[in-house]
């Protein structure tokens, strides 16, 4: 799998992972703009930057769903 396709792959992803998040608005509306500063970084061919924001949005997503799970 080349890396353009990975990260559109991880976006996607994003997108359907957010949408199970209930609370935390802040932390859910940070995470929506690292995902979309991946898709800038993308759309730039920066595959390092797109990878490294799109991972530290699912980060954030990870983290208000273990909150939840309490």
């Amino acid at each position: 799998m080349n890396e353009e396709k990975r990260i559109r792959d991880d976006i996607e992803q994003f997108y359907k992972s957010v949408k199970e998040v209930k609370g935390a608005p802040e932390v859910v509306e940070l995470a929506i703009r690292y995902c979309r500063d991946a898709q800038f970084y993308l759309d730039k061919k920066d595959y390092v930057t797109a990878f490294g924001c799109i991972n530290y949005a699912h980060g954030l997503i990870d983290a208000v769903k273990k909150l939840e799970e309490r």
